[in-house]
């Protein structure tokens, strides 16, 4: 289970809940190291000072907000934190709205909410309230240094609190597509049978049964060079040996339609991506690549 990062209280109108805040996410990102071509040893990264080129520790490393150019205003993160205690103390909801009046565009990052108290009631009022109307909350709530909007969420039980993105960070589409007669216009006929196709591959969504596929590949190409001793070997592109050609528009989509739905009354169904075995403990530790060290300021 993921470490609680925050602790703070949820806020709506006289009440105040407790509550502590963890990832939902788990990053599961392939880790690489940057090596000098030369001799292959580990290229890093350096904190020094630009005026003497002194190396400098994290613990000599603060926050500096430059007011104007080459002067700056030091803010420790204690500073921070008291400029507004109970913003950033608080996941204070403004309003509950209708669940499905927030686009899916806006949706950020999830974190689970849980009582600091186990069987918090005002934890279980709040949560059984917003399941029996069909809403969920518009929070504020500051993390790292910044006020995110935030949308309150019930998921298996558990409150979420599901970091929001601002409208002005959301770009509007470039082309409105419309019905008029163009080029991109579609006839009756190819939208009947655009639809028995979306018809014919229905499904129910079951998360498990997808993979990232192209992780697993890329850590049995590792395991490959692993037994076989090419540790250091780097390929080249071949020369002469041209990339696959640029995909063309299809103007005529009827074949391809008929083609599709007379191969899905085939039978030949896409085949579902099913979990693979997981690599023992000696094989995982042997070919796994070494992780990058950072640290964010």
């Amino acid at each position: 289970m993921a470490r609680a990062f925050w602790k703070g209280s949820v806020s709506f109108g006289l009440v105040e809940i407790p509550v502590t805040l963890r990832p939902v996410l788990e990053s599961h990102d392939m880790s690489f190291t940057l090596l000098d071509r030369k001799d292959f040893s580990p290229v890093g990264y350096k904190r020094y000072n630009k005026n003497t080129g002194r190396d400098v520790p994290w613990d000599e490393v603060v926050r500096g907000y430059e007011y104007e150019p080459d002067e700056y205003v030091v803010l420790s993160d204690e500073e921070l934190r008291r400029a507004n205690v109970k913003a950033s103390e608080t996941i204070e909801i403004v309003e509950f709205v209708d669940a499905k009046s927030v686009d899916p565009v806006f949706f950020d990052t999830p974190y689970y909410v849980a009582p600091l108290k186990k069987g918090s009631k005002a934890y279980t009022l709040l949560r059984e309230a917003m399941e029996r109307s069909g809403r969920i909350g518009i929070a504020r709530v500051v993390l790292r240094t910044r006020q995110r909007l935030a949308a309150l969420l019930i998921r298996d039980e558990v409150l979420v609190l599901n970091l929001l993105r601002y409208a002005h960070e959301i770009r509007e589409p470039e082309v409105a597509e419309t019905s008029g007669k163009r080029n991109g216009a579609v006839t009756p006929a190819e939208l009947r049978m655009a639809e028995q196709l979306i018809e014919g591959m229905r499904g129910t969504w079951k998360p498990d049964e997808f993979r990232d596929e192209y992780h697993d590949d890329v850590m049995a190409l590792v395991e490959r060079k692993v037994k076989s001793g090419q540790t250091h070997t780097i390929v080249e592109p071949e020369e002469g040996k041209e990339r696959a050609p640029a995909r063309k528009e299809v103007v005529d989509l009827m074949p391809l339609l008929k083609q599709s739905l007379e191969s899905r009354a085939g039978g030949a169904r896409r085949p579902k991506s099913a979990p693979g075995p997981k690599p023992s403990a000696a094989r995982t530790k042997r070919t796994r690549l070494p992780k990058k060290q950072s640290r964010s300021a």
